[in-house]
């Protein structure tokens, strides 16, 4: 059953997400050569601690940190540790903020100093599919039409989608129906109503191939071919009016559609 939030608990919901954003800026703020994964982490831990939250992965079904921090070929779930970035990474943000009894749930891929042209445009691309996306978070859409969008926009620049993993719905647990694909499958998928929250995350692989691949380590997921991932994702409140971004944060205005060919 699909949870629908209250006046009350969307109220909650707009804090754990601000509290999201901005922990994702004060840590991309801090992102340069020699910074390491570690230190990434702590900043963010502190600040959702500084804003009377708990960061919601810590401890999650036995993670020990506060945030997810993915480098290069890793889409989701890098375990922070002493890796020191260097000049031309690419680091994906993933973090959540519990307050209140409610979760906010974001992330995004940065540059680390100067990076290559393919590289800023696959972080680019990741981002509009997200935009492509929102246009269709719309009160009487379905799920499918989120997912649909996502795919043809990665597929129009030559990229593939994840699907072993997928966005969800968010709130009261970090987890929660609907499932929302980045890829068209056989279900549609529920209608979006008024009071649904979901979390919107295209996982996009440079290469063709959309494998991949957990290590030794039970949690990072990387791209089975080696190409370089990146990943965007805000918790979305599906409205009467529209799409709102609970977890806005710095940098969240759309990309021009490149084409119209990637919008179904």
């Amino acid at each position: 059953m699909i949870p629908i939030k209250s006046p009350r608990e969307i109220e909650i919901m707009r804090v754990a997400g601000r509290i999201t954003g901005e922990a994702i800026n004060a840590a991309a703020r801090a992102i340069e050569p020699g910074v390491t994964t570690k230190q990434l982490d702590a900043i963010i831990r502190r600040h959702i601690e500084s804003r009377g939250a708990a960061p919601s992965f810590l401890g999650y079904r036995g993670y020990q940190a506060s945030a997810c921090v993915s480098v290069n070929e890793a889409v989701i779930h890098g375990i922070p540790d002493d890796r020191k970035l260097a000049e031309g990474d690419i680091v994906s943000l993933d973090v959540g903020a519990y307050y209140n009894g409610f979760h906010g749930d974001s992330g995004a891929t940065f540059g680390v100093g100067r990076i290559s042209p393919e590289a800023q445009q696959l972080i680019d691309v990741t981002k509009q599919c997200f935009y492509q996306a929102l246009a269709f978070c719309q009160k009487g859409r379905r799920v499918h039409d989120i997912s649909r969008a996502i795919q043809s926009y990665a597929a129009l620049h030559g990229y593939a989608v994840v699907k072993k993993f997928t966005g969800h719905g968010v709130g009261a647990a970090l987890h929660e129906d609907p499932e929302v694909p980045n890829y068209v499958s056989d279900r549609r998928g529920p209608r979006l109503i008024s009071g649904m929250t979901i979390a919107v995350e295209p996982m996009i692989i440079m290469g063709g191939s959309s494998d991949v691949r957990v290590l030794n380590d039970e949690w990072t997921v990387v791209s089975a071919d080696g190409s370089l991932t990146a990943y965007y994702e805000h918790t979305v409140l599906i409205t009467d009016g529209g799409p709102e971004l609970l977890t806005a944060r710095d940098g969240d205005e759309p990309l021009p559609p490149v084409s119209a060919g990637g919008t179904p």
